[in-house]
């Protein structure tokens, strides 16, 4: 099984040349299921019903969220229907929406949990034991085919934490927040893929995504700044290429994948 995970969607550059540039993708590297964290694709904070229906249509499998999901007030109208948007699931139990959700493709089926780090975050249930009671019996290679999870960090010691912790119970395990990729996508000792951060898809010629003109005052002046919002250059995609091995359900490959942009393509 092929399977792609696309960095965060920063704004409208990030989700217009995602959605241009995904059948040069599927094309390429035929991939068997493809997700994407979302929670930044409307205007850099939250994700709206009509965002979600366009990528969805061009082919996105997933959307996972995070600390801004819930930022555009649209998605209340949804989540709670909408299984293929996540949102993590160590929040509160009452909270709207799902935190996981099993996806059959294929005949294959592939568990996706999102859950969020605590470190220099908002304070919330422990991502390690969400993760351990949505795992509960499932077992790769034998009644699921993939678990893929999206930790959503600050500190890249508490995504490295979740990858040893859960390496061989998992398929694949990536970070997202920080906007920028890291060069440590490898296959961890007991056969999960990993990597500490997937990056953005965004315009990186800006701070984050956001306009670097006004992001800059903001950080030089430390006094609230009106009227910052997403950079609108090209946008650079960033992604992993996640093979597994079908008997077993752990990596073969990892591959880091960078398209367009001001970032250098790999």
């Amino acid at each position: 099984m092929k399977i792609i995970f696309f960095g965060d969607i920063f704004g409208r550059s990030g989700r217009d040349a995602l959605i241009e540039k995904l059948p040069y993708f599927k094309k390429k590297y035929n991939p068997d299921f493809i997700l994407a964290n979302g929670e930044n694709a409307s205007h850099g904070k939250g994700i709206s019903k009509k965002i979600c229906d366009d990528l969805f249509s061009a082919g996105i499998d997933v959307i996972t969220g995070g600390n801004h999901i819930f930022d555009n007030h649209d998605v209340f109208n949804f989540i709670d229907d909408e299984k293929r948007l996540l949102r993590p699931n160590n929040y509160p139990i009452d909270t709207p929406g799902n935190g996981y959700g099993i996806y059959e493709k294929d005949q294959k089926k592939i568990l996706v949990i999102n859950v969020m780090g605590r470190v220099f975050m908002n304070p919330l249930d422990d991502p390690f034991d969400s993760i351990r009671k949505v795992i509960g019996d499932k077992l790769l290679g034998k009644n699921i085919s993939a678990i893929i999870i999206d930790i959503h960090c600050e500190a890249t010691s508490e995504k490295m934490a979740i990858g040893h912790g859960f390496d061989g119970k998992t398929s694949l395990i990536v970070g997202t927040h920080t906007h920028v990729p890291t060069s440590d996508a490898r296959i961890l000792s007991n056969g999960t893929a990993y990597i500490s951060d997937l990056g953005m898809c965004g315009d990186y010629d800006s701070i984050i995504g956001m306009d670097k003109t006004k992001a800059l005052e903001r950080f030089k002046k430390k006094i609230p700044v009106r009227g910052i919002n997403p950079a609108t250059g090209e946008a650079s995609l960033s992604c992993v290429l996640v093979e597994l091995d079908d008997n077993t359900g752990l990596a073969k490959s990892i591959t880091p994948i960078i398209v367009g942009g001001s970032l250098q393509e790999i």
